[in-house]
């Protein structure tokens, strides 16, 4: 039977979620936040889940209207601040991925704070992804190992990235069938779940019914 160590989801639908309902769509991503909230706190009960990685800003996303952008960045520092008592409460462990620079350095400042606090936690490790792409992961890692001057190959790479931890189950919500840049050397085993449900309708037993199937996925990473 597989378990999953390591979760990751690519969030997506939230925009639409909220037009389908006639409101801004900034209101799909507030409803969103407080899906993340409940999947955390079910794979933080989980008994086998170590890591949950979610996508939550690409680096590709600043090409989204600048206002749409601006309430992401305030609504992003304000649930970090506000989740702090959830985190603690389930022992939660939160680090950010990506490539912070580009935020402004209040919004780096709670990043920090918030790792901070949490980080004597045991349990679940959250990785929020954000301004992260998995191509911009590689050339960063790669410039760490240059910087340290590490060998080249796979094992340094690994180690390099922002996640080292082998993705084994990564599931996208919203309909579309890809990766979009998330994940690409992590998730190169993963077993991969599609499903239309937009993420703030996501639920747990959808995410139940999901590791229910993958309990009985044949995994071969190539072998026979």
């Amino acid at each position: 039977m597989n378990t999953p160590r390591h979760l990751a989801i690519i969030m997506d639908g939230n925009g639409r979620w909220a037009q389908s309902r006639g409101m801004a769509r900034v209101k799909g991503h507030e409803r969103g936040a407080e899906t993340v909230r409940t999947i955390t706190t079910f794979c933080a009960n989980h008994p086998h889940i170590e890591r949950l990685t979610l996508y939550a800003f690409s680096t590709e996303n600043w090409k989204r209207p600048k206002l749409e952008v601006e309430f992401l960045m305030k609504l992003l520092e304000r649930w970090l601040k506000n989740e702090l008592e959830v985190y603690l409460a389930h022992d939660v462990r939160f680090e950010a991925i990506g490539d912070l620079s580009r935020f402004s350095p209040q919004l780096q400042r709670t990043i920090r704070e918030v790792e901070e606090a949490t980080s004597p936690c045991k349990g679940l490790v959250q990785s929020l992804a954000l301004n992260y792409g998995s191509r911009d992961e590689v050339v960063r890692a790669l410039r760490r190992m240059v910087e340290r001057h590490d060998p080249i190959d796979e094992a340094h790479l690994l180690q390099a990235l922002d996640v080292a931890m082998e993705v084994d189950l990564l599931i996208r919500t919203g309909g579309d069938q890809r990766l979009s840049n998330f994940m690409l050397l992590q998730a190169a085993y993963a077993e991969l779940f599609f499903t239309p449900t937009l993420w703030p309708d996501f639920s747990t037993d959808e995410l139940q019914s999901i590791l229910t199937s993958f309990e009985t996925v044949e995994r071969r990473f190539g072998g026979i």
